[in-house]
């Protein structure tokens, strides 16, 4: 009894040895075909190969000892210039082993976050420059001292695509990250076709727009895949009621921006809805011949009239206040004998007044049916105060002390959050001013509120309590 026991021990041993060496060998094989299928065609022999046009697996990259951000790289990223160094690629197993590790059940489950199309709440930010060496440091002031919620960077389609499906990315690698990292939402104004999108036979000195819009809207796409998550708002095209940044085949025709407004609305809204979608802002202008420029709000209604209120989130305006503060109409400004420049009193028109500009753009939406609040992505005052000089033509910049620059900025602010119309305001500007060195030729450098000696100018502080006092009221309430 005791050896057919011992018997029947050693056959149920002996099956089970056979079983689990089954389940071990089939899981094996799995293992093996799954490695196979993802990392088998790697480009330049496998891992540790350069980045090439085949899409590869995510990336982890390093930008600050608290932070990391995820890259997706999906195509070449091109030789790098001078000033760029040569990217290192991660390896790809260490890769995958870093993205079994955060996937183990052990991780919490990710906390939810409001969605920003539903935070309509008046937003505040600021022009951001890129800065290869400091840009981490930029950001730090721009969050932690401005304390604004948004910087805004203006992506040049053309220096990234210099060919088809070729990109490279290097400054907004640069830029990115470095906002992530700081928590702050990332506007990109993307302009500027490269030549081999534009249409056959325009003057390429010009900046302008592609012959076929589905190319833009891929541009769009490649960029927030590259970064999904971190990019936040696009606004599609700049001031497209002027020559200078719209030379086209058929010229200044707003119904051929709405077209690639349109384009780009659905293809953004395919990848990530949560991207909030930007009308190019308009440049207030006295000239209108259909030809160098359209006045910005017969441009506003030819828009309109082409369907931009279905192709839009928000609707993108720009002021920057010349020397006018910004409480008056364009036809109630004062008289001024002490002033420089007379532009506004001696040729009366809307587009030197902040408030008429503003007002009347939200007018003409409510009056279409629309529900889209503005996004100024572009305000200021300039002041040529303690500079060494100004820009031709920048005149204006004289008649503003750096008290009443700051004065305006901070009744600007108090006026868009009552008027309850503009959704976010970007500031023009943080850092042109350090980052030109401060050249008087430069025409943004008057706009900067850092001044020379990197000494914060009277409207940095003031919007920085500003905007402390509103996010701490809007936290009460």
């Amino acid at each position: 009894m005791a050896s057919s026991s011992r018997t029947r021990f050693r056959r149920q041993i002996r099956d089970f040895v056979v079983v689990w060496a089954g389940i071990t060998f089939i899981v094996g094989a799995a293992t093996f075909i799954a490695i196979y299928i993802t990392y088998g065609n790697l480009p330049d022999g496998g891992p540790g190969g350069r980045l090439s046009s085949v899409a590869l697996p995510t990336a982890t990259v390093a930008v600050a000892p608290t932070a990391t951000f995820t890259l997706v790289p999906t195509v070449d990223l091109g030789s790098p210039t001078p000033t760029q160094p040569e990217p290192t690629p991660t390896p790809l197993v260490a890769t995958a082993v870093s993205q079994a590790a955060t996937a183990l059940p052990t991780d919490p489950p990710p906390t939810a976050t409001p969605r920003l199309l539903d935070d309509q709440r008046f937003q505040l930010g600021v022009q951001v420059q890129v800065s290869y060496d400091n840009m981490a440091q930029w950001l730090d002031v721009a969050a932690n001292q401005l304390s604004v919620n948004w910087v805004k960077q203006q992506v040049r389609w053309a220096d990234i695509a210099p060919a088809p499906g070729e990109f490279d990315w290097f400054y907004l690698d640069t830029y990115v990250p470095a906002a992530q990292a700081q928590g702050l939402q990332v506007l990109a104004s993307v302009v500027t076709a490269p030549d081999w999108a534009r249409d056959e036979g325009v003057e390429l000195s010009r900046h302008g727009p592609p012959a076929d819009p589905q190319d833009y809207a891929d541009f769009v796409v490649a960029m927030l895949q590259r970064y999904p998550g971190a990019i936040h708002a696009v606004e599609v095209w700049n001031e497209q009621n002027l020559d200078r940044e719209w030379t086209a085949a058929n010229g200044l025709i707003a119904a051929d921006y709405v077209e690639l407004l349109r384009t780009t609305y659905a293809a953004v809204k395919a990848v990530d809805p949560d991207v909030i979608v930007i009308s190019g802002a308009l440049s207030p202008t006295g000239l209108s011949d259909g030809v160098r420029a359209w006045d910005d709000f017969a441009y506003m209604d030819q828009m309109i009239e082409a369907g931009l209120l279905e192709a839009t989130d928000c609707v993108g305006a720009h002021h920057n206040g010349i020397n006018v503060s910004p409480e008056y109409t364009w036809d109630m400004i004062p008289d001024d004998p002490t002033i420089q420049f007379t532009g506004p009193y001696d040729t009366p028109h809307h587009s030197w007044s902040f408030r008429s500009t503003l007002q009347t753009y939200a007018n003409k939406v409510a009056l279409a049916g629309g529900s889209q609040r503005l996004c100024v992505t572009e305000f200021g005052w300039p002041s040529a105060e303690g500079l060494d000089g100004i820009p031709e033509g920048f005149g204006f910049a004289l008649d503003n002390t750096l008290e009443e620059q700051r004065d305006y900025t901070v009744m600007a602010l108090d006026l868009m959050r009552e008027w309850d119309t503009v959704w976010i305001a970007i500031l023009w500007n943080l850092n042109y001013g350090p980052q030109a060195g401060w050249a008087a030729d430069n025409d943004n450098v008057p706009y900067s509120i850092i001044g020379p000696g990197f000494v914060f100018r009277p409207v940095f502080d003031a919007v920085r309590d500003w905007n402390r006092a509103y996010e701490a009221t809007f936290a009460a309430s």
